[in-house]
């Protein structure tokens, strides 16, 4: 993906791109715009210029459409149009140009997107979030760039950390709203266009958000799920890749399963899949993922990784991420796709999206206490979703360093976050509120941005079609009942389906990826938590009391087994910290030098081992 930056001053614009590291694509008088060299995958970001009914558009971007020819063919019903053959870009900013930020909506892809038309800066970014742009303002300039870690490099924006943002990531081990880590930095929010002026102005249009559409109630649940097939089949086909390979990362749960059985099905090449195995003395769900490869006759892949691996890469999975995730599997994501690149496969299919669109089972807890609650508190059903998480959030007072708790002592409360999702908001049904959330908070910020950036690094395009527009829509406008029909989870879905993969498959319940956290709680994860967390870095850094450090590295500090959970939430703070806020660079090096203490914890291993004999 290329990245790109972009800048809005009173004077010289352009030198703000050469400060951040930037590549000069345009400048004007107030605005330029620049790509970033040395990010992987290299490929262009523009810039791309449109002039239509006096107005000059001119636009740079990481653009990818995959309902491209619908696009092309409508656009080309009015004069002037767009050369059939223009990059995605280009006609994006063509998009725009004829029907504003409301064209939009129409998209099938991925973009981020930065557009001079003479008076503003315009900031625009997909509807579902699959790829980020960030913005500020500082001394009277705003600078805007894909990339956070552009923006850190601009010598006019201070290092200073977000405590609120801490709070957030540490209760849902991830950034859910448009707050980053870097103090005075916001992320533009998925689905909205972004308008700034050189008087520091900034107005924000939503173009694109799922609502709750009405349902006929004598439409049996056939109907639903045959345009529901109809739906799959036509979005997998259009984000298949043109005249090459592709792969898909199969858990061996119902999702990934049915991405891959309609890659398999649609697709005019052979498909590649690969899965995930943590060791054969630790439970994993190889079996379903080895008979759906099977069933598809793609080539199957597994790849074997210890915890002393994942330690190993941790801190480059991390240093990836604009916005830190505190999402185990991310190392074997990254992984995963690099193993994919090493055999030539540029598109990487994935089943993310299923549980945020219809009905997961982790919306269960949620509705149950929404059957019993007698409390009328309106903020009451916020704190059982953030408690929910199971992360850090009841721990935070006595994790949390006296300094950062004071530093927190005015931050607006987390439950705000949450709570215009919960509330009535258009949608009547309580397990509609409860998607809604889950496709806009951790669907955006977590689920589909820990893909882009991680396989992006490794020179693959991560592919969700379960989060496309059209399927996220549609899903709104099922009846609940059948998306969670009792305690069956993704009913609707599975009907969808059900000729496409084995029984097993499609009636198992879902148990989701075993990550062993807690596990490596005794081996990797605790020397190098033991190693960093109570280093001097994270010392004089002042965010968490050692004493609680120490106790969950023993094993202590909560009823239930989770201290490995959280010392991974935690140290993935600490390794994000250490790669954004004290600027180490990305460089091979810099990984290989972080790598010590695999070969610290490999000869103790060792050295224990000969204790033993």
């Amino acid at each position: 993906m290329p990245r790109f930056c972009a800048t809005l001053a009173p004077t010289e614009p352009a030198c703000e791109i050469t400060r951040m590291g930037g590549h000069l694509l345009y400048a004007g008088q107030h605005a330029a715009l620049g790509s970033i060299p040395g990010e992987r995958p290299v490929s262009e970001a523009g810039p791309w210029t449109v002039s239509t009914a006096g107005t000059t558009l001119i636009g740079v971007g990481a653009v990818t459409l995959y309902n491209r020819a619908a696009l092309v063919a409508m656009l080309s019903r009015e004069l002037p149009a767009p050369a059939a053959s223009c990059a995605d870009g280009e006609l994006l900013l063509w998009l725009y140009a004829r029907y504003g930020p409301a064209g939009l909506a129409r998209v099938s892809g991925m973009f981020a997107l930065a557009i001079w038309d003479s008076t503003h800066l315009l900031l625009l970014r997909d509807p579902v979030g699959a790829r980020t742009l960030f913005y500020t303002r500082v001394a009277g300039i705003w600078a805007a760039a894909s990339s956070l870690r552009t923006l850190r490099r601009w010598p006019r924006l201070p290092a200073r950390l977000n405590f609120a943002a801490v709070r957030s990531f540490l209760t849902f081990a991830y950034l859910p709203g448009d707050e980053t880590l870097l103090a005075g930095v916001q992320e533009l929010l998925p689905g909205c266009c972004l308008r700034l002026a050189l008087d520091g102005t900034a107005t924000l249009e939503r173009y694109w958000e799922p609502c709750e559409d009405e349902w006929n109630p004598d439409d049996p649940p056939e109907v639903y799920a045959t345009h529901l097939r109809t739906l799959l089949e036509n979005v997998t086909r259009n984000y298949l890749p043109r005249n090459q390979e592709v792969g898909a990362l199969l858990s061996g749960g119902l999702d990934s399963s049915l991405v891959t059985a309609l890659a398999a099905r649609l697709h005019d090449r052979p498909v590649t899949t690969y899965s995930i195995s943590f060791g054969d003395a630790l439970p994993n769900e190889l079996a379903y993922a080895g008979l759906v490869a099977t069933h598809c006759r793609t080539r199957h892949r597994v790849l074997s990784v210890t915890g002393a691996t994942v330690a190993a890469y941790l801190a480059e999975a991390v240093a990836y991420l604009d916005c830190p995730v505190g999402d185990p599997l991310t190392v074997p994501n990254m992984l995963l796709a690099r193993a994919a690149a090493n055999e030539g496969i540029q598109v990487l299919l994935n089943g993310e999206g299923g549980d945020p669109c219809f009905g997961g089972p982790k919306n269960i807890p949620m509705l149950l206490f929404e059957l019993q609650r007698h409390d009328d508190d309106p903020d009451a059903r916020s704190r059982i979703y953030l408690r929910a998480y199971r992360k850090c959030y009841e721990d935070l007072p006595q994790l949390l360093s006296p300094a950062a708790l004071e530093a927190l002592r005015d931050a607006p409360p987390l439950e705000r976050l949450v709570a215009p999702y919960l509330q009535a908001n258009g949608m009547r049904h309580y397990l509609n509120r409860l998607m809604h959330a889950n496709v806009r908070m951790k669907g955006a910020h977590h689920i589909l941005t820990k893909v882009e950036r991680l396989t992006a690094a490794c020179g693959v395009e991560g592919r969700s079609p379960l989060f496309d527009p059209a399927i996220v829509a549609y899903s709104f406008a099922i009846p609940p009942q059948f998306k969670l029909a009792a305690t069956t989870e993704k009913w609707v879905l599975k009907q969808a389906v059900r000729d496409l993969l084995p029984s097993t498959i499609v009636d198992r319940p879902k148990s989701g990826m075993r990550v062993p956290v807690q596990h490596w709680l005794h081996g990797p994860l605790r020397t190098l938590a033991g190693d960093l967390l109570l280093g001097p870095q994270a010392r004089a850094r002042d965010l968490f009391r050692p004493e609680m450090i120490r106790a969950w590295l023993r094993g202590e500090g909560s009823v239930w087994p989770r201290q490995g959970g959280k010392l991974w939430l935690v140290l993935t703070l600490e390794l994000w910290l250490r790669a954004y806020l004290d600027r180490a660079e990305l460089t091979p090096d810099y990984f290989a030098r972080r790598r010590w203490w695999r070969v610290a914890w490999e000869r103790a291993t060792e050295q224990a081992r000969m204790k033993q004999q």
